[in-house]
């Protein structure tokens, strides 16, 4: 770690270069801290090369595919339009690359030392309010490190199943499936969350079979019930084997591929089996425990709202820290940290107001207050649900499937959440996320200019609907 800054820098030690890592990282050296960032695999760490940024590739290419297919009514579509792999997958590998490459220099042009390899922490009762750290680098000879500071941002793994082993040819978790050759003849998706789904309809629009196994009675169970219904039928309609209230009990190789068990005794036989079946944390040979660091029983570091946790100076942030599993939510618990540490003014994150969106096709994203919120009576509040068939914009590009949701309160008309599905999703919830955050009322929203034609216009009018309400 460097030293020539002075002993009056705050020395910030980082492991992990996510978004969480990364985000801090950039933080601190514009507070003028002296800063390492410690990452095995590449700047931006597994959601850059492996996760986030490859999926939401692949998922972009898939969508262009249902565009084409789904386009006749507009006079130009066709079912002839397929997908290569070898080039899709090409060019999910490339980007993600050159996105890694991208974090990389932003990092060494902000003064960052970024140390390919692994820390932890050590334990050495010689020394009071700094942090010793082992460090391992991929080249070069392990050496000790002090830090004033430590973050850390080691994300998570995907939770495999020891009735179903991973083999990275037939049966796959989420990371594998870039090396394929081709695509899957019939993929089984084993888990029905946000991740299983996305993949599940990225498959199917690239013209794989696709069977869903969901041990719930939807698609999604944790979103919005009637978002989750809606993109459900999308996919029945679709073509896709939606198997609810059924749970895999195993997934093994065949001769002709693979074949996935349910609790129920059924088999259901395919060409390859993706497990999706939520991440462990990545917290282990890290000295957590003997640093005397908490960890829950799940493996996770429990974090307050300003990433401290329960040893002064050591913060933690992203997937690792069980906190909602999203690269936005990561990179603003690594910045308040790094805020916090260095004594800057910082305000404690707000998770009711994180803007979430799930990238099936149609899209889910929502914000702020939920339907069961309102159901439960736990918020007093009033909404209105527009589906898209009566907007015209949707009409125009033959979208029409979803709807805007949006929630006010009723003892001021502020907007208090939204749900959107529908294509373009994660676009359309920004809107309503500024209104949560902002703390704007309806008839403010109501009274704003929207283009028309516009999907955004639904928001608009949703808006007015509850000013009568």
């Amino acid at each position: 770690m460097r030293t020539s800054k002075g002993a009056s820098v705050a020395r910030v030690a980082i492991i992990g270069g996510g978004p969480a890592g990364y985000e801090a990282a950039l933080v601190a050296a514009q507070l003028g801290a002296d800063v390492t960032l410690i990452e095995a695999t590449g700047a931006g760490g597994a959601c850059v090369l492996s996760d986030c940024v490859p999926s939401k590739t692949f998922i972009a290419a898939s969508a262009v595919l249902t565009e084409i297919h789904e386009s006749s009514e507009l006079g130009v579509g066709t079912k002839e339009a397929t997908a290569d792999p070898v080039a899709v997958n090409g060019r999910v590998r490339r980007l993600a690359t050159q996105q890694s490459a991208d974090i990389a220099q932003k990092l060494v042009n902000a003064g960052v030392d970024i140390v390919y390899g692994r820390g932890a922490l050590r334990v050495d009762k010689g020394y009071n309010y700094v942090h010793e750290l082992h460090v391992v680098p991929l080249e070069g000879e392990p050496y000790d490190a002090d830090a004033d500071v430590v973050l850390i941002a080691t994300g998570a793994t995907p939770r495999t199943l020891t009735s179903a082993p991973v083999d990275g040819e037939r049966i796959l978790t989420w990371r594998q499936l870039y090396d394929l050759k081709e695509l899957p003849e019939h993929l089984i998706v084993v888990g029905s969350g946000v991740t299983g789904a996305e993949f599940a309809s990225a498959y199917l629009a690239m013209g794989s079979a696709v069977t869903l196994i969901s041990s719930r009675d939807r698609v999604m169970p944790h979103e919005d019930a009637e978002a989750a219904e809606t993109v459900g039928r999308v996919f029945v309609r679709r073509g896709m084997d939606v198997r609810n209230h059924s749970r895999a009990a195993a997934a093994r190789r065949t001769d002709a591929g693979v074949e996935v068990e349910l609790d129920d005794g059924t088999v259901i036989e395919g060409s390859h089996a993706l497990i999706c079946v939520g991440s462990i944390p990545n917290s282990d040979n890290l000295g957590l425990h003997a640093y005397g660091i908490t960890v829950d029983e799940r493996g996770f570091i429990p974090v307050d709202k300003v990433s401290r946790t329960n040893v002064p100076g050591v913060y933690a942030a992203g997937d690792v820290t069980g906190v909602h599993a999203l690269a936005s939510v990561a990179a603003m618990q690594g910045r308040i940290a790094v805020w916090h540490a260095l004594g800057e003014a910082v305000r404690p994150i707000k998770l009711a107001h994180v803007a979430a969106n799930v990238f099936t096709d149609p899209e889910l994203a929502s914000v702020g207050v939920t339907q069961a919120d309102v159901d439960s009576g736990k918020v007093d509040c009033r909404g209105v649900l527009l589906p898209f068939a009566s907007n015209p914009r949707a009409k125009m590009v033959d979208r029409t499937e979803g709807f805007v949701k949006l929630f006010a309160w009723n003892s001021s008309g502020i907007v208090a959440g939204g749900i959107v599905v529908g294509s373009r999703a994660s676009e359309l919830i920004t809107p309503i996320a500024l209104a949560v955050e902002q703390r704007l009322t309806v008839e403010q929203v109501a009274r704003t200019f929207t283009i028309y034609p516009s999907l955004s216009g639904s928001i608009a009018e949703a808006a007015r609907q509850l000013m009568e309400y």
